[in-house]
């Protein structure tokens, strides 16, 4: 069976769009499972998924008592806590720029 390039190419494109929505979803749930509101954890799991590793993104989910969060200041003092200046520069930013709705 012969396989046209063009479903080829769309099938491609699919499995790309899935691949990195989930990311981002993930990032989302568990934002506000830390206590956020969805449309500000919505807004800032985009940014996060942008510009940090999975591997720093999945430290941000281990976050003990980072469900007990009822701001985003306190989940930002809990992410102070990891110690990793970029965890904390990309959350810091991304929820400024989502608070003030300044992101774009």
């Amino acid at each position: 069976m012969q396989v046209k390039p063009s479903l080829l190419i769309s099938i491609l494109g699919a499995t790309m769009l899935a691949g990195c929505a989930a990311p981002q979803a993930r990032v989302r749930a568990g934002l506000v499972n830390a206590g956020l509101s969805p449309p500000l954890a919505g807004c800032m799991a985009g940014r996060m998924v942008d510009r940090l590793s999975l591997m720093q993104l999945r430290r941000i989910g281990d976050l003990p008592r980072a469900r007990e969060s009822v701001s985003a200041g306190e989940f930002l003092h809990r992410v102070r806590a990891l110690r990793d200046p970029e965890i904390l520069r990309v959350s810091t930013s991304a929820a400024a720029l989502c608070a003030t709705g300044l992101a774009g």
